[in-house]
């Protein structure tokens, strides 16, 4: 039993090592051994989708390139998008403003470039919102939308200047909504009206794109919705834990598929080109901006680099035929926010596999719903974890019995092993012969104390993930010093006492006969809260409260087995 218990722990110890180092060169700035992050490169932007091609459309529009947030760059239709060395005329910055959205507007094409969550405070701690869209020297990351398919050329898109109707920026007092209209001049016979509905308490957006043929002969236009990001990771990244940042496409055939920066570099992106349903979606930790349109509407997803550094997710969906004097309208709409589960299922079905659970979506998704009764009862995030905890502790308490019942009879027979070790330490056949004889004659099964234990890991990592993904945790106040569950404890205090009771738990099993294995078994429990004291408070209390509830039950069961509790420390 011992031996396999080892094996185990050693290849969790080995494992999270691994992880360590790769995370510490890339901490260091240098590329990942084992895991290599998406790099920057200077390749030539890729083209656009097959199929627009093959039709003899215009190709996927360009997006903003990485050095400045208005600058030089090709118009849908023209050349490739050139290196940007000034910035261009024509926009101008718009700021609105609702009760928990404060968002900045160009004219230039009427996108959206900057957002700021007004009741979330920035990743680092410092004074300030927390600002997710951007268009500045150390963020490029906006939404963009036009029209592409113009048989005379160019058709108004996300590079044309537009005027902004007047009317208020700023949600008043007893509004519900504020509405803001950008109106193109006649591009390539084409008028573009874009309407932006923002609604009070709403990260979600309407927009409205009126198409209005003013020419002479009939046009067939396409919009296109796309997402524009480089591809460095957010600010306030862990270096000790990753999550997923990058383009997200979801479909009814393919589900919910991440897409890596990497990928798109090297032209091996894969998801499902064409559909009439789905989302996409620019995912980081705690935050996510997505385009949605109806189901039903015949799309083209697409991936692509843009520029050095700079990458795109969108979608173009098809209008029509508009004869001259014909308009037509499409709505859409555009979600900016914090991932929030139950707001974001209720907008698109599919759009909260944006909080990336990974395999263990189908347990952490009831794990996360339950916390979230808890929180609805207790009203603090911190004593919810606990409670959880608890919970799952209950639930387990037969399968860890078993686990810590057979330890007890391992504890007990422990001597006779070790005397019988020493005895035949020149014989090791005989040696284990004899161990398998006494394990009979104690009806003691070495498995006994893993199999319970390992049954559990899954649902315990699918509650890591739910602790690290959910966006509630951020800014959560628990007790005293702590007052944001998604960050280090400033004083170390919740690691230090995890680290003292994963070595109580040490200290409470079985010593292995080996004295060198029973040296390094202690510094597995010391390298592996190293970590912890880098991960956020949540974390840590879930693992305090955890580790503190095994070593109650296993000490009652001993108590009970008549195996006395005693601590086996390491003779160094």
């Amino acid at each position: 039993m011992n031996d396999i218990r080892r094996t185990i722990l050693w290849v969790v110890f080995g494992f999270s090592m691994v992880l360590l180092w790769d995370q510490w060169q890339v901490y260091n700035g240098h590329k990942a051994t084992f895991f290599p992050s998406p790099f920057t490169s200077t390749a030539t932007p890729q083209a656009g989708p097959a199929s627009a091609a093959a039709a003899g459309s215009v190709p996927v529009p360009s997006a903003l390139p990485a050095a400045a947030g208005s600058t030089a760059q090709a118009v849908p239709g023209g050349p490739a998008a050139a290196p940007a060395t000034a910035p261009a005329p024509g926009g101008e910055r718009v700021e609105v403003r609702t009760d928990v959205l404060k968002l900045g507007f160009d004219t230039e094409g009427g996108s959206l470039v900057r957002s700021e969550f007004l009741q979330f405070g920035r990743a680092d701690g410092k004074p300030g919102q927390f600002v997710l869209l951007d268009a500045s020297r150390e963020r490029v990351y906006q939404a963009q939308t036009g029209l592409i398919g113009g048989a005379a050329g160019a058709l108004p898109n996300h590079k044309t200047v537009m005027t902004l109707a007047p009317g208020p920026r700023e949600l008043a007092t007893g509004a519900n909504e504020l509405v803001l209209r950008f109106e193109s001049p006649e591009v390539g016979g084409v008028k573009l009206v874009k309407s932006y509905t923002l609604r009070r308490g709403s990260y979600a957006i309407d927009v409205r794109h009126e198409v209005v043929n003013a020419g002479a002969a009939a046009v067939s236009p396409q919009l296109y919705l796309q997402l524009v990001r480089d591809g460095n990771k957010p600010e306030g990244e862990s270096s000790f834990y990753s999550t997923f940042t990058g383009p997200a496409i979801y479909t009814d055939a393919k589900k919910y598929q991440k897409v890596e920066f990497k990928d798109i570099e090297n032209g091996k992106a894969d998801f499902e080109k064409t559909t009439a349903n789905g989302y996409v979606a620019m995912v980081q930790h705690y935050f996510a901006s997505a385009w949605l349109l109806p189901a039903g509407l015949q799309r083209e997803m697409f991936t692509r680099k843009v520029d050095t550094n700079l990458y795109a997710v969108g979608m173009i969906a098809p209008l029509g035929s508009l004869e001259p004097g014909a308009s037509k309208a499409q709505d859409s709409r555009f979600f900016v926010g914090p991932q929030e589960e139950k707001k974001l299922e209720a907008l698109m079905p599919g759009l909260e596999l944006v909080k990336d659970y990974g395999w263990l979506t189908i347990l952490a998704k009831p794990l996360y719903w339950l916390l979230d009764q808890l929180e609805r009862f207790i009203g603090n995030w911190g004593w919810s974890i606990v409670a959880l905890v608890l919970l799952l502790k209950i639930a387990f308490y037969w399968l860890n019995a078993k686990a810590y019942a057979s330890m007890a009879k391992m504890k007990a027979i422990n001597p006779r092993i070790m005397e019988m070790r020493e005895r035949l330490k020149d014989k090791p056949q005989q040696m284990q012969q004899e161990m398998m004889r006494i394990y009979r004659e104690e009806k003691v099964n070495p498995m006994g104390g893993c199999f319970p234990i390992m049954v559990q890991i899954p649902v315990f990592i699918a509650l890591y993930w739910v602790l690290l993904s959910s966006v509630e945790m951020r800014n959560a106040p628990w007790i005293g010093w702590i007052h944001d569950l998604s960050a280090p404890d400033p004083y170390f205090i919740l690691p230090v006492v995890m680290t003292l009771t994963t070595l109580l738990q040490t200290a409470l099993n079985p010593a292995p006969p080996d004295p060198m294995q029973a040296k390094l078994m202690w510094f597995m429990p010391l390298a592996f809260s190293v970590m912890f004291f880098f991960f956020p408070s949540g974390l840590v209390l879930y693992w305090i409260t955890n580790n503190i509830l095994s070593i109650a039950q296993q000490w009652i069961i001993n108590t009970r087995m008549g195996v006395p509790p005693q601590f086996n420390l390491p003779k160094f």
